[in-house]
C-alpha cells in the first residue's frame, strides 16, 4: 500500500477546499476489520466493521503562536478496503486513497447522513479523485 498515494489524496482534498499547506494536520491510522469493528461499536453503537472513520480533534481553541492545528484521525480498514477494490475492480491503493478522501471531507464538516451533504461528498469526492489521478 503506498502511503505516498494516501498523502496526495489527503493533501489534494485539504487543497480543493481551501486549506492551506501545512495549516492543518490529519493523521490517517490503516487497521484491521476487528479493530474497527471495536471502534464502530464504541463511538457509533454499530457492531460491525466499516470502511473508514473520522474523529475530528477541532475546536475553537488553538494554541497561541501554534502554525498548524491537528485537524482529526482517519481511520481506513485495509480489511473492507481489500474487499470494495476487488467489487469495484479497482486496486487497493485507490480504494484507500479513495476512503482517505472521503474520511477527510467528514473532518472538514460534511456528512453524507445528511442528504445534501451526502449528494455534495459524491461530487467533490468524484472531482478530488480526478484530481489525483489526473
Amino acid at each position: 500500500m503506498s502511503l505516498k498515494a494516501i498523502r496526495l489524496a489527503v493533501e489534494t482534498t485539504l487543497s480543493y477546499e481551501g486549506v492551506k499547506p501545512r495549516t492543518v494536520e490529519v493523521s490517517v491510522v490503516l487497521v484491521g476489520d476487528e479493530e474497527m469493528q471495536e471502534l464502530n461499536r464504541k463511538y457509533r453503537n454499530i457492531d460491525k466493521p466499516t470502511d473508514v472513520l473520522s474523529f475530528s480533534q477541532e475546536d475553537d481553541f488553538i494554541f497561541p503562536g501554534k502554525t498548524s492545528r491537528l485537524l482529526g484521525d482517519v481511520v481506513i480498514s485495509v480489511d473492507t478496503a481489500e474487499k470494495q477494490a476487488e467489487t469495484a475492480g479497482q486496486s487497493l491503493d485507490d480504494e484507500v486513497s479513495q476512503l482517505a478522501i472521503h474520511g477527510v471531507l467528514h473532518l472538514l464538516g460534511y456528512d453524507d447522513a445528511v442528504t445534501e451533504d451526502y449528494e455534495t461528498m459524491v461530487r467533490k469526492g468524484k472531482e478530488i479523485w480526478e484530481r489525483v489521478t489526473g
